[in-house]
């Protein structure tokens, strides 16, 4: 089982940005890839969000984009080590408080959810990072320092984008930090796919259609992610394995660093009274005022005994019939979500079965059936996709990064002893509880970061991983955004039928200074 870990996320506003740039465009440059997160003020009419036709929630998303605002935004960038056990990553956490400073709208069920998860909105409004959305309203967004400068940064740096449900995600960061969304879908993607030329990852898509996790939702699918590769490192398996490690923090700098814990797996025996809502989609209309557990390791190993059980079942009913190949004992249907099992062509008596086992345990514990076409996406939706969790197998490397150039040496190793007695300090101050879009980033990252790694173990077998093909990621996944309750993503491609919009166009020529 894994052990508790802490990860360091810095928090970034208005009075220490003009401090952290260097070491945040450092970061940013010298990253493998980079994970992103936001908070939002808000999403507007959920219904209109998951409407059958995705044209029209792409329409419902750009006027939710335009009307509320970015209130945090989470950076983590994983940078790849050299002279490393392969896999090795340095990840760098960072957690940007945001002000908008035009007018927006912020719901009560978005502050009410903030609030429970940890959020300052005191801290937000006195020292919030400030911003203008839509187009360029007379600055320039390629000097200076703020957040539309940083952004312009983020796509100089053409590195591979992964986000965790990541289409609303999107169009926020177009609205607030980019130019006017377009008011066409294929106008978006269009754009999307030259801004980032190397991809976009939606690790939601991934636990879905690669990992076929039982559940998606971002806390389940990390501690999942980091409960499997745990496991792989404890049993010295031969295979592939991800390690991270992090700067360590000292001086001045320690002073803006905010540590989140992900406290050890406990063992489920007596623990039975999950909530089974929580535990399908990482959400709960009763909140911190549910009676039962949403402990989301007690839900992962509560699903892995339940998944092991069937297979007995299933093996045991086989053998009545006279039995079957072995290599059948395991069900096509094993830790594929509800929503896509009408979408797969599987054998209906077995499939049969498994849904009637599936009925039969909801009916009995009250819980109604649900889609996720009804309850997952994004704030009940960004609720049912967060909540908390941290890092694995870590060795800290430690640094002080108060310059810019500390900053750029430190994308990896600095030299300062660490005593005893700090650590403790850092362990007092690690905070398990609250919600931050930093450290969202951060798990978002470390299920690609696993899913590629398992993706060239399941390539190579157990054999010796070929170094030079580290960089390939994950190409059956590129460019490919998760719809709720929809059997095929959405395709980041500029297609022969749609052109890119003409603030981009503009937009792209002061990015790279040359015409496209």
């Amino acid at each position: 089982m894994s052990s508790s870990v802490i990860v360091p996320v810095i928090d970034v506003q208005s009075n220490n940005f003009k401090e952290l740039w260097p070491a945040l465009v450092v970061a940013i440059k010298t990253s493998s890839f980079i994970a992103l997160d936001t908070e939002l003020s808000g999403l507007g009419n959920r219904k209109s969000l998951l409407a059958e036709s995705i044209e029209d929630r792409y329409k419902a998303i750009c006027h939710a984009a335009r009307s509320r605002s970015i209130i945090s935004l989470g950076i983590a960038c994983y940078k790849k080590l050299d002279h490393k056990p392969p896999d090795s990553y340095l990840v760098q956490v960072y957690n940007l408080t945001l002000l908008c400073s035009e007018e927006y709208i912020i719901e009560p069920q978005s502050v009410q959810f903030l609030v429970q998860h940890g959020f300052d909105f005191n801290k937000q409004y006195s020292n919030g990072i400030p911003y203008c959305k839509g187009n360029n309203k007379g600055g320039s967004d390629d000097r200076g320092v703020h957040i539309r400068a940083l952004f312009t940064e983020l796509l100089r740096a053409r590195k591979p984008l992964v986000l965790h449900n990541g289409l609303i995600d999107m169009a926020f960061l177009y609205q607030s930090f980019y130019a006017h969304l377009p008011e066409r879908l294929a106008t978006f993607t269009a754009d999307l796919s030259e801004m980032f030329p190397a991809g976009v990852y939606d690790t939601k898509y991934v636990t879905e259609f690669e990992l076929r996790l039982t559940a998606s939702y971002l806390e389940y699918a990390y501690k999942k992610c980091k409960l499997e590769n745990s496991r792989c490192v404890t049993s010295d398996s031969p295979g592939p394995h991800i390690h991270i490690e992090f700067c360590q923090y000292v001086g001045h700098l320690s002073t803006y660093i905010d540590y989140r814990e992900c406290p050890a797996v406990p063992t489920i025996e007596g623990q039975t009274d999950i909530c089974q809502r929580f535990s399908a989609f990482g959400w709960c209309p009763n909140g911190t005022k549910c009676p039962l557990s949403h402990d989301t390791d007690l839900i992962i190993l509560q699903d892995e005994k339940c998944k092991e059980d069937k297979r007995k079942k299933r093996k045991r009913r086989r053998e009545k019939k006279g039995g079957l190949d072995t290599a059948e004992d395991c069900s096509i249907l094993d830790g594929v979500p509800q929503n896509k099992i009408p979408n797969m062509e599987v054998d209906k008596e077995e499939a049969a079965g498994d849904q009637q086992e599936t009925h039969e345990k909801s009916c009995s514990e009250g819980v109604p059936q649900m889609g996720t076409d009804q309850i997952d996406e994004r704030q009940s939706m960004k609720s049912d996709d967060k909540e908390n969790g941290a890092s694995e197998d870590k060795t800290d490397t430690r640094v002080s990064v108060t310059t810019a150039k500390s900053a750029e040496g430190s994308s990896g190793e600095g030299t300062d002893v660490h005593s005893a007695e700090a650590d403790v300090q850092t362990k007092k101050k690690a905070d398990a509880g609250s919600h931050r879009a930093g450290f969202d980033a951060y798990m978002t990252g470390y299920i690609f970061a696993y899913s590629c790694t398992l993706a060239k173990k399941e390539e190579a077998g157990v054999g010796e991983i070929d170094r030079e093909s580290e960089q390939s990621w994950l190409p059956t996944c590129i460019n490919r955004i998760y719809l709720s309750g929809k059997a095929a993503p959405l395709n980041v491609v500029k297609s022969t039928f749609s052109k890119s919009s003409k603030a981009h166009i503009q937009k792209m020529e002061m990015v790279w200074r040359e015409k496209i």
